[in-house]
């Protein structure tokens, strides 16, 4: 089962992924989570509610583009948020972790942390709360 791009997001799914795009936002500047963190920690209040909050530890490293500036670390949380979601198709958390890809770099050109800092600077806490708005967005999706 693969979503498509084209399949429309419901009302609610909307409002949703406002939702949590305010939150992702609002978490990361609270100094309290880094990007990867924000992200997932809305995916796990919306979509795993089961899950321990002590999984957002999975992605404390991936801050700041995993320590090394490469990708971004909002991008890193997303999709690990994807595979907690909808792990058991691993087809399907593929085809929308490239599409996350693809929708980021359209939107900032690329994936790299440190390239983004340098060309889009103090955009971090608004591209947290974008990348957390498209995961609900797309895991809205029917």
């Amino acid at each position: 089962m693969f979503w498509s791009k084209n399949v429309k997001t419901s009302l609610k799914g909307m409002e949703l992924a406002e939702q949590c795009r305010v939150e992702a936002e609002a978490l990361y500047r609270s100094g309290k989570f880094h990007c990867a963190e924000a992200v997932l920690a809305v995916v796990r209040r919306y979509f795993r509610p089961d899950l321990p909050e002590g999984v957002l530890q999975s992605v404390s490293g991936f801050g700041s583009g995993s320590g090394s500036g490469c990708i971004c670390g909002a991008v890193s949380g997303g999709t690990v948020g994807l595979g907690l979601v909808l792990g058991e198709d691993k087809k399907l958390v593929s085809h929308l972790t490239r599409e996350l890809h693809a929708w980021f770099k359209e939107r900032y050109g690329v994936t790299c942390c440190k390239t983004i800092r340098q060309t889009h600077k103090g955009a971090c806490p608004l591209l947290t709360g974008e990348v957390a708005g498209k995961i609900a967005e797309m895991l809205s999706r029917k």
